[in-house]
């Protein structure tokens, strides 16, 4: 903390040694600048405020002492803060429950917003108006708090003066965050809310109207950089790009300024965020009105926002719409009476009031001025409409009010000018030393409400509340700039309440009813995701369009989102919904086709049957299940059906391919045997009946063990078509499937083996050789079958199989039973058996 102390000391001691002498060397040092207005009390208050705007450069010589500094054109709003903490100060010392018995007086010096004379003005408010450098210090300072300055730089400044000797510095007007560091401003308070409640409202504010490419201007000092650094920090958490961002200075070059301007015209942003001072605010818009720069968004800071200055005929074109953060806007009461009295009569040395007279009224007290009318001093303020006499926007003016107040309650307590049992003491405790660490100490308990109803206190930063006006530029009916209030922003809120509308419409650049649009990118539609561009900021991006099964739901979606297993995404990638199901129905064409070959088949196998042997009418039976098992195939898959249908299948093809087997066992034993023809019918029937039945239980039992440790069941198959769902039948144990078919393959190849055995059998009799021919086209069939019902995909795999099933059975019904028809139909003198045995009558 006494470091600053230290490197001033040693700067003292080097000037005083070059100084030529001592009138030099006080220059040099401060004391010997004097308040611009003061008025004498038991406690003092010192003010610094920025009365003039400009300020001269002296040249800086070792040879010479340097030149005076001379700040030049009156800041009437300024003075207009000035006369409020006299106001202020004025009201306190005529109020009986308030410093009862203690007056209260000022020094009100200026700080020429600029940080050279508030170094002049923080030695001033120490040293008091003495022109001896004495060797003793008393260590009682001439004032007792500090209301100011008007600028975070300047305050600043003043702080490493006054922070020595913990001087209460309660600023009315300097927004900097970096004035929160209690470790390195303790005794630093404000009746003004830090930026870093501000900045954050300012990105909040970009990012509610949907303004993500943005451009950025701030002021060269601690209040625009910092303020700017807390904001694009925060615009970057909610997804905001700065476009660009530059700074101006209202003492640098035209140049420069001419530059940020051409830098703003060729910019893309429709939105521009101005974090400037008020100075720096003007300095950009006489650039802006020179290059014509309009049609833009301008959000700004409260510093600026609410200045009736700028919103003048001047500068409506371009700053017409703004919007912009300010502080609440409060009325107190007497305080118009009060700067309309104002007049040079009352301190008729004082240089300040004449020129802030003859600012006002464009007049002169000097008759040696040509083309100037002469000041009277008896003009009236109410003719006036300037920043001193507008008391509509008693803003930053009401801070002021409150940082007086602040101090008056603080020495209050601390004069313990009440009584414990809280009633009112009209005398208070004034001692000759008051401490100002004991200031310190009691300004950061205050808690007290002003005449408005606003509650004033200090948090531990020595911030107040932060709670913000939502300020929009609007015309009146008479075409006047008013600022309307359209939200609050308050930061004790949760986030996504912060910020608050209260449904006035809003006004957009160029008095346009709609709100610009400031991106970088379009936004991209549902459907698609967002790509960032290589060497672009995340703000700007290409749109493209979601994959297959993929959605987004939002605009600007930064990813696609997979749909659930059983659903996809729909033609505009949109919303999932649920997949087409697949599955071998009825009503298309292939299944009602597979169905009409199936009854067909079975109606013709019916037909045959009327007139048959038993066990050509077993076979013809089987043949009937045969066709009428591939049903089952056809329809929803259900759990009874996926039983049935693979079941049925190998039941019935097991007890056709059993009667064939047996047919061809009795044709190769009538042939071959060798015992008298007339037993072999005898023995032949119980043979082809247990031959049957034996068969045919080997496949039930196969069957039955199936179903009973692993059935097939329905099943959703995802895994081969990514748009839809195939309802399928799972096999459950594909091992039993494949026995089920190999064991039918086994009969038919015994059936064929048999049949090739009787290939020498006499001609007349063709049956041997008719099964042998079916049993190559089942064989073929199956055979095929096999690969195309691996490698058939979805519903097609059901209709190969039933393909299968349907051109094996029309195989055996045709080359086995189409000869036999032939003969007893068309040619019935055959159908004898001496024709079929070969004899001759």
């Amino acid at each position: 903390m006494w470091e600053p102390f230290f490197v001033m000391l040693i700067f003292v001691v080097i000037t005083g040694r070059l100084a030529q002498d001592e009138a030099a060397f006080c220059e040099m040092l401060g004391s010997r600048e004097v308040p611009l207005m003061s008025k004498k009390g038991d406690i003092i208050i010192g003010g610094a405020f920025s009365l003039h705007s400009q300020i001269s450069k002296p040249s800086l010589s070792w040879n010479a002492s340097p030149e005076p500094l001379i700040c030049s054109r009156i800041n009437l709003r300024e003075f207009r803060f000035a006369q409020t903490m006299i106001f202020a100060i004025e009201e306190i010392n005529n109020r009986s429950s308030l410093l009862p018995n203690v007056s209260v007086g000022y020094k009100i010096f200026d700080s020429c917003a600029s940080t050279l004379p508030t170094t002049r003005v923080g030695m001033g408010l120490i040293n008091g108006e003495e022109r001896t450098f004495e060797k003793n210090c008393s260590g009682q300072s001439s004032v007792h708090a500090v209301v100011g300055t008007s600028e975070s730089s300047t305050t600043i400044v003043m702080l490493q003066t006054l922070g020595i000797f913990q001087i209460p510095v309660i600023s009315h007007f300097a927004t900097c965050a970096c004035l929160s560091n209690r470790r390195q401003y303790p005794s630093f308070f404000r009746t003004i809310p830090s930026d870093y409640f501000q900045s954050r409202a300012l990105a909040k504010l970009v990012k509610h109207f949907g303004w993500t490419w943005v451009g950025a201007v701030r002021s060269d000092n601690d209040y625009g950089n910092n303020g700017m650094a807390t904001f694009i920090e925060a615009a970057s958490q909610e997804g905001i790009c700065v476009e660009y961002s530059e700074a101006i200075s209202r003492t640098g070059s035209r140049e420069h300024v001419k530059r940020v301007v051409r830098v703003i015209r060729r910019g893309t942003a429709s939105v521009l965020v101005a974090f400037l001072a008020y100075d720096e605010m003007d300095v950009l818009l006489e650039e802006a009105l020179f290059q014509n720069l309009t049609e833009l968004q301008w959000v700004g800071s409260e510093s600026w926002i609410t200045s009736a200055h700028l919103a003048k005929a001047r500068y409506s074109g371009i700053l017409s719409g703004s919007l912009g953060f300010a502080i609440r806007k409060a009325k107190i009461p007497g305080l118009e009476g009060f700067l309309l009295q104002v007049n040079p009569k009352q301190e008729p040395r004082s240089n300040l009031l004449r020129e802030f007279w003859e600012t006002s009224f464009g007049c002169s007290f000097q008759s040696d001025m040509p083309g100037t009318k002469l000041c009277t001093g008896s003009e009236n303020l109410q003719d006036t409409n300037n920043a001193f006499t507008d008391v509509s926007e008693l803003r930053i003016s009401n801070n002021v009010y409150k940082a007086v107040y602040a101090v008056a309650y603080a020495l209050h307590n601390m004069l313990k000018c009440e009584q414990n049992d809280g009633k009112v003491n009209y005398t208070c405790n004034l001692n000759d030393y008051i401490a100002p660490r004991q200031v310190v100490k009691y300004l950061q308990d205050i808690h007290f409400t002003v005449q408005s109803g606003e509650k004033v206190f200090f948090d531990e930063n020595g911030d107040p509340a932060a709670v913000y006006d939502l300020v929009n530029w609007q015309r009146n009916a008479a075409k006047d700039i008013v600022f309307t209030t359209v939200g609050i922003y308050d930061a004790s809120q949760p986030n996504g309440k912060q910020l608050s509308m209260n449904g006035k419409n809003i006004t957009w650049a160029a008095e346009s009813m709609e709100r610009p649009l400031s991106v970088c990118s379009q936004n991209c539609p549902p459907g698609f995701r967002k790509a960032t561009i290589k060497g672009k900021p995340i703000c700007c991006f290409s749109c493209l369009p979601c994959a297959a099964g993929e959605i987004s739901n939002t605009s600007n979606s930064a990813e696609c989102s997979q749909c659930p297993l059983e659903y996809w995404s729909n033609v505009n990638h949109s919303k999932c919904v649920p997949k087409v199901i697949e599955f071998l129905s009825y009503k298309e064409t292939m299944g009602a086709i597979l169905a009409a070959f199936s009854l067909c088949g079975a109606s013709l196998t019916l037909i045959i049957l009327s007139s048959n042997s038993e066990l050509s009418f077993l076979l013809l039976f089987s043949l009937t299940l045969c066709f009428l098992c591939s049903l089952t195939f056809i329809g929803r898959p259900t759990e009874w059906s996926c039983m049935l249908r693979h079941t049925a299948f190998g039941i019935a093809f097991a007890l056709c391919i059993s009667c064939i087997l047996a047919k061809t066992i009795t044709v190769v034993m009538a042939f071959k045997a060798k015992r008298p023809a007339k037993t072999i019918p005898q023995c032949s029937a119980p043979l082809q009946r247990t031959s049957v039945l034996g068969c045919t239980l080997i496949q039930v039992l196969i069957c039955v063990i199936w179903l009973t440790f692993a059935p097939p069941f329905p099943h959703k198959n995802t895994v081969y078509a990514n748009e839809k769902i195939i309802l399928e039948c799972d096999l459950g144990s594909p091992i039993a499937f494949w026995v089920v078919l190999g064991y039918i393959g086994l009969l038919a190849s015994l059936c064929f083996v048999l049949a090739f055995l009787s290939r020498k059998l006499p001609d007349n009799f063709n049956e041997a050789k008719f099964i042998t021919f079916s049993m190559l086209i089942f064989s073929a069939v199956w055979l095929t079958f096999i690969p195309a019902y691996v490698s058939s995909p979805g519903k097609f795999t059901v209709a190969v199989e039933i393909f299968a099933i349907l051109a094996s059975s029309f195989g055996l019904l045709f080359c086995i039973f189409a000869p036999k028809c032939y003969i007893l139909l068309l040619k019935p003198e055959r159908n004898t058996k001496n024709h079929m045995m070969g004899r001759k009558q």
